[in-house]
């Protein structure tokens, strides 16, 4: 059983990282189980927050391994644990840092999985025909033609409130990780999915408004306590619109999709900084995972037009 001590360590540093680095709720919930399992680990050992040593923690990573943890998953604790550990020391719980000096096990390079461009017109298409009512289908097909314009993570698509998308933009502002905002812009497919879905919108609207009820904030609403529709729900329909589609739902996730846009956008001629602000990553070292796509198209260059690479 984790001691109050250990309890209180970890909310008041989660506290203070939601209030000061404005950290997302997904990560703030990532921080949460790590420390909990650290904690119920050094309980279990006789062991406190105050008083552990950097050898301490380099067993639990050694535990961690010996349970099967995937190494990025190891490497998650550790940086949740480091995070701990430096706000401790900042805050004078503790006179040193334990784990400043720990290497951890790195994340892999593995090149993201993604789609052909026939895959995500199957998608596309797929999503026209999917859902029980007009709704659903109108709904899924904005969804995901939003999703292949513009890259957003799962989470900002779906908390997109509807007053974003108001009077047909051709940029829509999102507000991603850490609370930063970044503009993407829109296609014309996606336009028109959303210029369609938002006239739905407008009548449930206007029958609520009858009723005296209040209008959904967000674009993609739901009865649920978020207000708007869930990851789960669009993970779940998104499945089924792989079926549709031909396609093997084990290889469609959201995820995927924004790995697609990225990798379509590059082997088009995009530059990596472009996508690096459209995909809303802090370090442009992130977006480099996808410079395999433009390796390629080097190589492709060079094979095509050197004359010495001519038969």
């Amino acid at each position: 059983m984790t001691t109050h001590q250990e309890y209180r360590w970890i909310s008041t540093f989660l506290d203070a990282t939601a209030a000061e680095a404005g950290a997302a709720r997904n990560t703030q919930l990532a921080y949460g189980r790590d420390l909990r399992d650290f904690a119920e680990w050094a309980t279990s050992n006789a062991l406190g927050f105050a008083t552990l040593t950097r050898t301490d923690i380099e067993a639990y990573l050694v535990y961690c391994d010996a349970q099967g943890l995937a190494r990025t998953t190891r490497a998650r604790r550790l940086s949740s644990i480091r995070a701990m550990y430096r706000f401790a020391y900042a805050e004078g719980w503790r006179d040193d840092d334990p784990a400043s000096r720990i290497r951890g096990p790195g994340k892999s390079k593995k090149l993201p999985t993604t789609l052909s461009h026939d895959d995500v017109s199957a998608l596309l298409e797929g999503a026209r025909r999917t859902g029980r009512t007009e709704s659903d289908r109108l709904r899924n097909t904005c969804l995901m033609e939003l999703l292949y314009a513009t890259g957003l993570r799962v989470t900002e698509l779906v908390g997109l409130p509807v007053a974003a998308v108001r009077g047909d933009p051709r940029m829509i502002l999102v507000r991603g990780k850490g609370g930063r905002e970044r503009m993407v812009p829109l296609s014309k497919p996606a336009r028109e999915a959303l210029t369609d879905w938002l006239a739905h919108w407008d009548r449930h609207a206007a029958d609520l408004r009858a009723k005296r009820l209040p209008e959904p904030r967000f674009l993609f609403p739901s009865g649920g306590r978020e207000g708007h529709f869930s990851r789960v729900g669009f993970f779940l329909v998104l499945k089924e619109i792989a079926l549709n589609s031909g396609l093997d739902p084990a290889r469609v996730s959201p995820h995927v999709l924004r790995h697609a846009f990225a990798t379509h956008l590059l082997a088009g001629g995009a530059d990596l900084r472009a996508i690096q602000t459209l995909l809303g990553h802090a370090d442009v070292s992130t977006t480099e995972i996808y410079t395999h796509v433009l390796e390629e198209r080097l190589k492709a260059l060079v094979l095509d037009h050197h004359p010495l690479a001519k038969p």
